[in-house]
């Protein structure tokens, strides 16, 4: 499971270090694909799986169907991180994302999202107290 932020920065050779915490869940390979909010959205395996095997199910003769399959599989990136934990992202997953130089990784769970610092930034100012408790509502936690 992926969980709370982490920041990072590019090195010199244009590679991105997976936080530590991640590691061990990506050592077999991670998939890079572009996210919904000019993020990436990271995968490994079997997520990814279950994604592909959607967007194959999908039917090809309507155009928004083959406008997924272009955004998300025409831009994937299947990546084994290297024995330091290190990635190196295409230029059009990083021109996609606004990623210069540092990022943070988002933990969401069975994924993980990397952000540039500064959309990660915007993204948390313009939270608003109010709108989040409706949107908490959703999960109906209770105590008892």
């Amino acid at each position: 499971m992926f969980l709370n932020q982490y920041h990072h920065s590019f090195d010199d050779k244009s590679r991105l270090t997976i936080p530590a915490r991640f590691r061990d869940q990506t050592a077999q390979g991670i998939t890079v694909v572009p996210g919904l909010d000019r993020d990436l959205m990271v995968l490994p395996p079997a997520a990814f799986q279950i994604l592909y095997d959607r967007l194959m199910e999908l039917n090809l003769t309507d155009p928004d169907s083959r406008l997924l399959r272009e955004i998300i599989l025409g831009n994937a990136l299947q990546v084994t991180p290297d024995g330091a934990g290190r990635i190196l992202l295409s230029p059009n997953l990083r021109d996609y994302a606004g990623l210069k130089s540092e990022v943070v990784f988002v933990g969401v769970g069975e994924t993980f999202e990397i952000w540039s610092a500064e959309l990660w930034q915007k993204k948390q100012d313009e939270i608003n107290a109010d709108v989040n408790a409706k949107r908490f509502s959703l999960l109906d936690l209770r105590t008892r």
